[in-house]
């Protein structure tokens, strides 16, 4: 299923934080947003999942989801957003509590996700028991219970350490390549989007607007190892934001 975000604007009454975005994003591809602090790229997140309703302009899901199906589109936030009181599996199932599923296929799905995200033997282990990055595995799992046709992630790793930040990655990559989902994944680290996006749009600070969009044609799995070739990517980027960085930064600190 692609997504299709049409000439969006979008004001907060006097405040324009969205003008003119228009932007696909095709079916197994993964596409970052980037920009400046304050740029509205949480809030075309929102749009793009039907949390909120642009000002103008429309979005579309163009062509059907997959035949299993639970939920077109499903989140992943940075701050887990898990109930203490369940454990994982606990967490998990919260998604599928309002489908009409057998116990048999709920365990079935919990089991599989379970295995995907590497947390078979945590099954059991409250978020309390758990590191950022294992919330963060539960989270991810939940999000595939429902086998979403898109994922769309807020700063899903900005909680976390770097180390715990790198393993991630290669976990979002691993799941990427065993069955190629589609995202779009909001961040403001330069790393994570080269090394994550098949597409970077880069937003200018507020209103919002597309300033370029930069495709990296390297296999993710490749790119771990091809880091300098993608710090030439990255500079790029920062390039293309910094002095609006800049701004965007005192206009923060004036508000």
């Amino acid at each position: 299923m692609d997504l299709s975000l049409r000439h969006i604007f979008h004001s907060y009454e006097d405040v324009e934080v969205l003008r003119d975005i228009s932007l696909e994003i095709k079916s197994g591809e993964i596409v970052c947003l980037i920009g400046p602090s304050g740029c509205g790229k949480s809030t075309l997140l929102r749009i793009l999942g039907g949390l909120e309703m642009p000002s103008k302009g429309e979005v579309l899901q163009i062509g059907e989801p997959p035949a299993d199906c639970l939920n077109p589109l499903t989140y992943i936030f940075q701050d887990f957003a898990l109930l203490p009181w369940r454990t994982a599996t606990g967490n998990i199932s919260l998604a599928l509590e309002d489908h009409p599923l057998s116990e048999k296929a709920r365990n079935d799905i919990i089991d599989d996700v379970l295995v995907r995200t590497k947390l078979a033997d945590f099954r059991k282990a409250y978020p309390k028991q758990l590191s950022g990055g294992m919330k963060q595995r539960v989270a991810i799992a939940r999000a595939l219970a429902v086998r979403p046709a898109a994922l769309l992630m807020d700063e899903p790793l900005s909680a976390l350490d770097s180390q715990t930040r790198e393993l991630l990655m290669d976990d979002l990559i691993d799941l990427w390549e065993a069955e190629k989902y589609t995202s779009c994944y909001v961040t403001h680290n330069l790393a994570e989007a080269v090394r994550l996006g098949h597409k970077i749009v880069v937003l200018s600070r507020r209103p919002g607007e597309i300033r370029e969009i930069v495709e990296i044609d390297m296999p993710l799995g490749a790119r771990k190892d091809n880091m300098n070739e993608l710090e030439k990517t990255q500079k790029q980027l920062w390039t293309l934001m910094r002095e609006e960085a800049k701004a965007a930064d005192r206009e923060l600190t004036h508000v």
